[in-house]
Order: structure tokens, then C-alpha cells, then sequence
């Protein structure tokens, strides 16, 4: 929203607190250190207002104000950096907060002013959370800081330049395909800082429902590489696939009712049965090696993995191209057919085609959904159980005992 109507008068006050707040920072934290400050609470507001008054001569014609003015304070800083020289600290956070401070001012008449205001909060803010900021970087070590680069590099770098557009017969869309590398790489890394966070149990727990809102797949996936370096973290891996599985019928469930909700009025309580046999499956109890709640995160040497995410990303795409050949080759006729196919990747898609479709059957198109989500079922155990030998028998009766319980489900009506 456009300000710029706001009369001088208010724009000369709000520059002169926003100085002052900068100020008062920047003293009391000498006051607090007992060290010597580059300025204190009179000398900001006078920057500040320094500033001020450089913006009112460029707006009436005297551009060359605003350069002079600032060459001129940052001259005065360098004197006052020099003088610290002789001492211990020659840090130069209140030089740089002083020139910030006279652009701020100055920011204050010349535009908008959330600008001034952002970069005068802002700054506040980190100069008061100086201590914080430098536990959490010492507490970062290197592989940490690299999976972070990486994560900005495929979310705000990569993804957003990929077309959103669908390829070939078989409706490839490169954005889409992303996601999915996204997705599966995201849930490994908020697992990592989530476990470091709160502990091994409460971090996967927390990272599989979350995940398991989005994709149950790609979570038994990051969970079963998890469980795979490190076996005596297995059991909370596994808990959290499961409770991340359970967390998918309530998601299809909310998406079939967004696009037609009569449709979920015969058939919610199937899912929300489902459900709850997942999640009373996820809090079963195992023993588990004592130790494994002590052991700290640096177990996992790699809190971003991307290779385990571009497999699973071709995986996507070979079978998506497969579920497409296999609709053209049966047809209508073999839908339960297909259902069991798509089940081996997202299901998603498939089930939202079936409620969209008016002529279909409900009846058929539920039954349709539940194979579909039988076979994810499945199939979900399986990667997990490939990945963590060691958990293959657990894997095995969690995953079969709620895989059978889809058949009733799909013989009442």
C-alpha cells in the first residue's frame, strides 16, 4: 500500500524513533559489555535526522545532498574505527548501524515508509540478538551449512525456473518432477534439525506427521534411509512412516471433499477407520537399544541428501509413464487393474481423475480408491523394508495386518 501522501512532519518523527530505538540498542549494549561505543542514543538520533534533512534538499533539487552527506558520516566513521584500532575490538558493527541509520532517515521522506521501517526493526533486531546469533552459527558445523545452501538451491534457484508445462503423451511436467526431488530431500532435512531439536523420538515423529501431509511415500523413503544408517534409530523411523502413512486418508480424504464433497458423505468413515488402524499401529510399542535416545544427531554425517531424491524422482517418472500405458492398454474395463499400479507411486493424481469423472460409477470409483490405497500401503512397506533389512519382520506385520484390513473396507458397501 503506497504512503507516499503521509505528511513530513509525521515521516520526520518515526525517522527520529526508529534512530533513537537504534541508538538505545547500540548503547546499552556498551553499557552491557562495558566497552566502548562508536555512538549512543543522542548521536544516532542525530544521524538519523542528518539523514533527514539530506533527503528534504534532494527533494528540492539538490541531489548531490544525499551522496555528500553519507561520504561525509562515513569519513567520521572511519575516524572513529581508526581510534578503535588501538584498542582489542575493532568490530565494526556500529559504523556500519550508523550509516544505516542515516539512510534510514533518509528513506524516511524519499519512499515508502514500511522501507525505513523494515530496515530500522530489522536492525534492532540483530544488533540486540548479537549472542544468539553467534551460539547458533558456533553450534553449525559444515555439513549443516552446506545442506542449507543446497536447500535454498533447489527451492528458490532450480524449482522456480523449471516450466510448468506437461511433455509428451504421457503429460510430464519438469516442475512437477521437482517437487518430488523436493519433497523427498525436504523430509530427510527437517527430520535432521527436528531430531536435533527436540530428540530422536519427538523430531521424527513431528517430521513424519508433517510429511505424511503432503506425501506418505516420500517420507517412508527419507525415514528408511534414516533407519538405514542408523539401525538403532529404526523403531522411531518406523513409527513415524507409519504415523505419516495414517496421516494420508485424512489428506485424500480432505482433497476428495474440496472437489465434491457429496462424494465423502457415504465413504468418510472408511477413511477415517483406516486411519486410526495406522496410527494405533505407530504408537505400538518395541524394545529399542537404550543408547539410541542419547545418541546425538551428527550420526546422520548428511542432513540434505539429493542423489536418494533424483533416483526416487526417475522412479516417479518411469512409473507414471507405465500407469499411462497401462490405462490406454486395459481401458475403463481394467480399472482395478490400474488402481493397483498407481499405487506403487503417488496416488493422488489418480484418485482426484476418478472423483472428478462424472459419468463414473461412485461405487466402482470407491473401490477403485481403496485398491489404490491398499497397494500404496504396500508398496510403502516395501521401500521402507528394503532400505532397513534390519526392520524387515516389523515392517512385515504392520504393513500386512493394515494391507488386509482394506479388503473388508472395500466388500461393504
Amino acid at each position: 500500500m503506497q504512503d507516499l501522501n503521509w505528511p513530513f512532519q509525521l515521516r520526520f518523527f518515526i525517522a527520529l524513533a526508529l534512530s533513537f530505538l537504534i541508538g538505545l540498542e547500540r548503547e546499552s549494549s556498551g553499557f552491557a559489555t562495558k566497552g566502548r561505543v562508536f555512538a549512543g542514543v543522542r548521536t544516532y538520533s542525530l544521524i538519523g535526522v542528518y539523514g533527514f534533512g539530506c533527503g528534504w534538499l534532494v527533494s528540492i533539487n539538490l541531489p548531490l545532498a544525499l551522496p555528500v552527506g553519507l561520504l561525509s558520516l562515513t569519513a567520521l566513521a572511519l575516524v572513529g574505527y581508526l581510534a578503535k584500532l588501538k584498542s582489542d575490538f575493532v568490530g565494526w558493527t556500529s559504523e556500519v548501524a550508523a550509516l544505516l541509520t542515516f539512510v534510514m532517515g533518509a528513506l524516511c521522506l524519499l519512499t515508502d515508509l514500511w522501507v525505513p521501517m523494515a530496515l530500522g526493526i530489522v536492525s534492532t533486531f540483530l544488533l540486540s540478538e548479537k549472542a544468539r546469533i553467534e551460539k547458533y552459527v558456533e553450534s553449525l558445523d559444515n555439513a549443516e551449512f552446506l545442506a542449507v545452501v543446497k536447500f535454498l538451491l533447489i527451492n528458490l534457484i532450480i524449482l522456480p525456473v523449471l516450466p510448468n508445462k506437461e511433455y509428451t503423451q504421457f503429460k510430464l511436467n519438469p516442475r512437477h518432477i521437482w517437487q518430488i526431488v523436493v519433497l523427498d530431500s525436504t523430509v530427510g532435512f527437517a527430520g535432521y534439525f527436528l531430531t536435533k531439536k527436540f530428540g530422536s523420538k519427538a523430531g521424527l515423529w513431528l517430521s513424519g506427521l508433517l510429511g505424511g501431509i503432503v506425501s506418505s511415500t516420500a517420507v517412508s523413503i527419507a525415514t528408511g534411509r534414516i533407519a538405514q544408517k542408523a539401525p538403532e534409530r529404526g523403531v522411531n523411523a518406523l513409527q513415524a512412516t507409519v504415523l505419516a502413512s495414517s496421516v494420508m486418508y485424512i489428506r485424500i480424504m480432505a482433497l476428495i471433499w474440496i472437489i465434491k464433497p457429496e462424494f465423502v458423505r457415504s465413504i468418510w468413515w472408511k477413511f477415517v477407520f483406516l486411519s486410526l488402524v495406522g496410527l494405533a499401529l505407530s504408537i505400538q510399542k518395541e524394545r529399542a537399544v537404550p543408547a539410541s535416545e542419547k545418541l546425538p544427531v551428527r550420526t546422520l554425517t548428511n542432513p540434505f541428501e539429493i542423489r536418494p531424491a533424483l533416483l526416487f524422482a526417475t522412479l516417479f517418472v518411469v512409473l507414471s509413464v507405465v500407469t499411462i500405458l497401462a490405462n490406454q492398454f486395459y481401458g475403463d474395463a481394467g480399472l482395478m487393474t490400474l488402481a493397483a499400479v498407481v499405487g506403487v507411486t503417488d496416488i493422488d493424481p489418480f484418485i482426484l481423475s476418478l472423483v472428478n469423472q462424472q459419468a463414473m460409477i461412485q461405487a466402482l470409483a470407491v473401490s477403485a480408491i481403496v485398491v489404490s490405497m491398499m497397494s500404496n500401503t504396500i508398496v510403502k512397506g516395501i521401500y521402507f523394508g528394503t532400505l532397513a533389512k534390519d526392520m524387515r519382520r516389523s515392517v512385515a506385520w504392520r504393513f500386512g495386518i493394515w494391507a488386509l484390513l482394506h479388503i473388508p473396507i472395500l466388500l461393504i458397501p
